[in-house]
């Protein structure tokens, strides 16, 4: 058997391990329980495919994100490894298919969603698996303490119930003491062993500037930053107003939220990593699964509603190891908005069983039925339908789909597929008998190769209509044709968002909804909002001490590059500072931002700073038109 850095250097070319990789590969293959908390873009992944590798049998991984899984699934293939994932908008014979392959084929990896692992037809099958390994990802998600608890993650346990032998790991780049707690709790670990890195990100500089004028501290921050910059606000229009306001500026950004169509989505996302736009402005739809390295400033003009989402959504600044800019703007009244978003997160129970109502008609599905499909799904029509608004549905979705009832995908694209079912004899015998049939399966197998006997393969029915001078309609007439004629499995492309219910349509009265859970949640999540203000307004603390303390990690070394550091350790003494500033004055009167975009070779709030004593000692002065100037005793 080859070891694990054999493994790890066949696949992916390393020589070595990150601390604390090696160490929960062991653990694993020692069959122990493991719980290891690792930071977004600190090779997670690792540590389940490397042992995965080493031993016969399938790894089981349950992960919520959708697009992680597709992009895992790829980069495995890639590698010559084998692997499946099963998520909505999938058929019931693409499933079926799928799950066959990881019965009698020689599948290693198989991702599902935690919702997946209730329907019958995967708990039928998963016992004539050969599973070695449970994997958990994202696992802070099924503790109800957290800020992403999903009871969907509440099945992965009685999945244990089926395969009482095999052993879990779970994964999470954040979880507080209480998280940690629970997740071990839920997952029913045995003989469990836990492995943490350190939350400290010593080349992160974390900011919080409070200001009432957003836009200007904005343009200032990014005129000054060398690398790639990733701004975080919480609404899509913010997103296309704050991008024209920094357009105007000359800088070079564009925006990205889930409500775009997936080429534009992917085009933007491409350029930001190819660095043929240095900004990006995006909700927090962005960014997830994405490492790009040379990112040196994350900018959250809104605040996060947890400190564990701000702590992820920074992270992703200066993943190089160089030094980076975290900084969260704060004007007054934003966590006023925040509370009153928050209370309408959490809609009442009866417009909950109303919606799920108005769902089973739009989907027109009978009492008692399961739906075997996921359909289109357009919040717009669907609000106007049912005289509802919008932002409601949106809410009362999520919670349907938090309490299990329901399957969404916002953001979904997922490309055209297909694959034969019958082998290559039946297929030839088809050909021959069917000549019309004949000039698209050569042109599918010269641009596809065997892999169409074998698995779901990503095709494009463009292509395959140039090649054959047909036109794309004509293509996928004749792949729908195939399909009904169940030669093979033709999925064509979906670029709207999916909606399945997950369970037997239900009378909506007997929908089961925790009331006195459903409040303690909402009041855990106002508690979390509290917390995030606590460190806006914590000046007087290290920033990175504050968050390791917030997460448990116990540390009394300052991070020395944060604001508060900053500010009890002044980059550049008074007369140097103040000399700098006069010298800029000399030529013509400036704003107090124009100086700071100036004078970059000082910390802005130490320039501020400056800028406060000088003006208390009359060195400076304002004009009639709000500009800093040489004071006349300077004259």
């Amino acid at each position: 058997m080859s070891s694990a850095l054999e493994v790890l250097n066949k696949y992916w070319g390393y020589t070595e391990f990150r601390p604390p990789q090696q160490a929960v590969i062991q653990s694993v293959m020692d069959n122990k329980d493991t719980l290891a908390l690792m930071p977004t873009g600190g090779g997670k992944s690792i540590c389940f495919q490397v042992p995965t590798l080493m031993r016969p049998g399938i790894c089981l991984v349950v992960t919520p994100l959708i697009a992680l899984m597709k992009d895992q699934v790829k980069q495995l293939k890639d590698l010559s490894i084998k692997a499946e994932a099963i998520y909505s908008g999938m058929s019931r014979r693409e499933i079926d298919i799928k799950l066959d392959n990881c019965i009698y084929g020689d599948i290693k990896f198989l991702y599902l969603s935690p919702e997946r692992l209730k329907s019958e037809i995967f708990k039928a099958r998963v016992v004539k698996m050969n599973i070695q390994l449970l994997v958990v990802d994202e696992a802070h998600c099924i503790s109800a303490w957290g800020y992403d608890f999903r009871p969907s993650y509440l099945t992965i346990a009685e999945v244990r119930l089926l395969l009482p032998d095999i052993s879990v790991l779970a994964l999470t780049a954040t979880a507080t003491a209480e998280v940690k707690l629970d997740i071990v709790k839920q997952l029913d670990f045995k003989n469990g062993l836990e492995f943490q890195v350190s939350f400290a990100r010593p080349n992160l500089s974390y900011q919080v500037e409070i200001t009432e004028d957003k836009p200007g501290k904005l343009i200032s921050l990014i005129k000054q930053v060398s690398g790639t910059s990733l701004i975080y606000v919480n609404t899509r229009k913010k997103c296309r107003t704050i991008t024209l306001a920094l357009k105007r500026e000359g800088l070079s950004v564009d925006f990205y939220h889930g409500g775009m169509t997936a080429g534009d989505r992917s085009k933007v996302q491409d350029d930001w990593l190819n660095d043929q736009t240095k900004t990006i402005v995006a909700t927090n739809a962005f960014g997830m699964g994405i490492n790009k390295p040379n990112v040196r400033l994350v900018v959250h003009y809104d605040m996060s509603d947890h400190l564990e989402a701000y702590y992820q959504e920074a992270g992703r600044a200066g993943r190089d190891g160089a030094s980076a800019d975290a900084v969260l703007l704060y004007q007054q009244g934003d966590m006023e908005l925040i509370k009153e978003r928050k209370e309408n997160e959490y809609p009442e129970i009866s417009f909950l069983r109303e919606t799920y109502q108005h769902l089973a008609n739009f989907c027109q599905l009978a009492q008692g039925s399961v739906m075997e499909e996921s359909v289109d799904f357009d919040l717009e029509q669907f609000s106007h339908k049912f005289h509802q608004k919008p932002l409601q549905v949106f809410y009362a979705l999520k919670k349907l789909k938090l309490f299990g009832y329901l399957e969404l995908t916002e953001d979904l694209f997922q490309p055209s597929e297909f694959r034969f079912t019958s082998d290559h004899k039946m297929v030839y015998e088809f050909q021959i008998a069917n000549a019309g049939f004949d000039p698209l399966i050569k042109a599918m197998l010269r641009m596809y190769g065997g892999e169409l006997f074998t698995h779901q393969v990503n095709i494009n029915e463009s292509r395959l209509a140039r090649l054959l001078h047909w036109e794309p309609l004509q293509v996928r007439k004749v792949l729908q044709s195939l399909h009904d004629l169940e030669l093979g499995i033709y999925q064509p492309k979906k670029d709207q968002p999916q909606l399945l219910f997950s369970t037997p349509r239900q009378d909506p009265k007997m929908l089961l909804f925790d009331q006195k859970s459903y409040e303690e949640k909402k009041k855990r999540e106002l508690s979390k909002l509290q917390s995030v203000y606590r460190y806006l307004l914590n000046d007087r603390m290290c920033r990175s001490l504050q968050l390791l303390e917030y997460f448990g990690e116990i540390s009394d070394k300052n991070c020395g590059v944060c604001d508060v550091c900053s500010l009890k350790q002044p980059a550049g003494g008074y007369q140097e500072v103040g000399d700098a500033i006069k010298g800029e004055l000399a030529g013509s009167p400036q704003t107090l931002h124009g100086l700071t975009t100036k004078l970059t070779n000082f910390d802005s709030l130490r320039v501020a700073q400056v800028v406060q004593e000088m003006l208390d000692h009359g060195e400076i002065i304002y004009d009639t038109l709000g500009r800093l100037q040489i004071g006349d005793t300077m004259v």
